[in-house]
C-alpha cells in the first residue's frame, strides 16, 4: 500500500468515525490526535456505528472478541482493512 493510499484510507476512516459520532469529534481532530477514539470522546455507540460502516464499505469482518481494541485506533484499523479487504484499498 502506498503512502497516498494509506493517507486516503486514514482520511476515509476519520470521516466515518466523525460521522459515527455525529460530528462530535471532527475529522482533523481524529487525524491529528495520538489518542484513541474513546479518549477523544467517541462513544461506544459511535464505535458500533463505525464498525458497521467499516464492514459495509470495505467488505471486511471485524471480530471484536479477537481484537477488542481494533476499533479504537485509526492506524490499526487501516492496517487491518488493508490486510483483510478482498479488494485493494
Amino acid at each position: 500500500m502506498t503512502t497516498t493510499t494509506t493517507s486516503g484510507l486514514r482520511m476515509r476512516l476519520a470521516e466515518l468515525a466523525s460521522a459515527a459520532s455525529e460530528q462530535e469529534v471532527g475529522v482533523d481532530e481524529i487525524l491529528a490526535a495520538p489518542d484513541s477514539l474513546s479518549a477523544l470522546g467517541v462513544t461506544s455507540l459511535a464505535l458500533l456505528r463505525l464498525l458497521d460502516a467499516v464492514e459495509s464499505e470495505f467488505q471486511v469482518y471485524v471480530d471484536l472478541e479477537e481484537n477488542p481494541s481494533l476499533m479504537d485506533n485509526i492506524d490499526d484499523l487501516a492496517a487491518y482493512i488493508t490486510e483483510s479487504s478482498p479488494e485493494p484499498v
